[in-house]
């Protein structure tokens, strides 16, 4: 058995407010490792400033590593737990901004930055398209990240998996609208590519968007290990803040993967058009 104890967490993060916005996910953090051994924690996309910001995404994003890495860093290494984010960042040229997912290491290194590659909407005037979907060995197992819209290209998802990836975290800011596509995504890349998705998505409103939750864990056959479905505010009936945990066995991937062929069985000397722009 290769058992791996992971945590989602669904948390909605102040418009604009990094330094408000890292206190919450360092008070959560805690609280997580306080009830339990937890080997890996992932938050939301976007979850240290918020999505609407337009041109204050400038203001706001940093280099990595940087200021807000290194307090995350810190707090990973103080649990030691590996922690998965998302954050807007910089490289040299101040104008080429990423919406990016970060993943660090029990000790506090930095593992790997993921650049989201499908943007949506208005992020396209913000953001620059990343170009490469890695993979992560850690000690865990090997882990692939998505950001919210990758979720719906099946493409993304089915290379990780070819290039080894055991846990695919997504990061996302979903809207409520559109919940049911999130889940029906998130279930559908598991079963496909005989895997677990660790899917975390913000909650409550910005300007004009309003999120979903619905945060889950789901194993290779698209059995629910831990879910936030329906845990709602009294008062507002509103997805509420909070986590789950969920203890999930890595030796499932290779046994579901032997048993049903998904990845040996393929032909993809006939799939050229999946490759051809539109």
């Amino acid at each position: 058995m290769r058992e791996v104890t992971i945590a989602v967490a669904q948390m909605k993060p102040r418009l604009g407010m990094p330094e408000e916005n890292i206190v919450k996910m360092s008070d959560m953090i805690a609280s997580i490792a306080s009830q339990q051994r937890v080997d890996l924690i992932v938050f939301p996309e976007l979850i240290t400033s918020g999505n609407e910001l337009g041109l204050q995404f400038t203001e706001l994003a940093q280099r990595v590593p940087g200021s807000t890495v290194n307090i995350l860093a810190q707090r990973a290494s103080d649990h030691g737990v590996h922690l998965a984010f998302g954050m807007v960042t910089k490289e040299r040229v101040e104008s080429v901004l990423y919406n990016s997912a970060i993943l660090i290491g029990p000790d506090g290194e930095l593992l790997d930055v993921y650049n989201k590659v499908h943007l949506r909407g208005e992020e396209r005037m913000a953001f620059r398209e990343g170009f490469k979907i890695p993979v992560i060995e850690t000690d865990l197992g090997t882990i692939g990240l998505q950001i919210g819209y990758d979720l719906a290209f099946p493409e993304t998802t089915r290379a990780l998996s070819l290039d080894g990836a055991e846990i695919v975290c997504v990061l996302a800011n979903w809207e409520a609208a559109h919940i049911d596509e999130w889940k029906t995504y998130l279930r559908a890349r598991a079963y496909e590519n005989a895997l677990f998705m660790v899917g975390a998505n913000r909650v409550g409103e910005d300007v004009t968007l309003t999120f979903g939750g619905d945060s889950m864990i789901v194993g290779p056959r698209g059995q629910i290990f831990a879910s936030m479905a329906g845990q709602t505010d009294a008062d507002t009936g509103a997805p509420k803040e909070g986590f789950v945990i969920a203890k999930i066995d890595l030796t499932d991937v290779r046994k579901v993967r032997e048993e049903f062929q998904f990845i040996q069985t393929r032909q993809p000397t006939v799939y050229k058009s999946v490759v051809r722009r539109y």
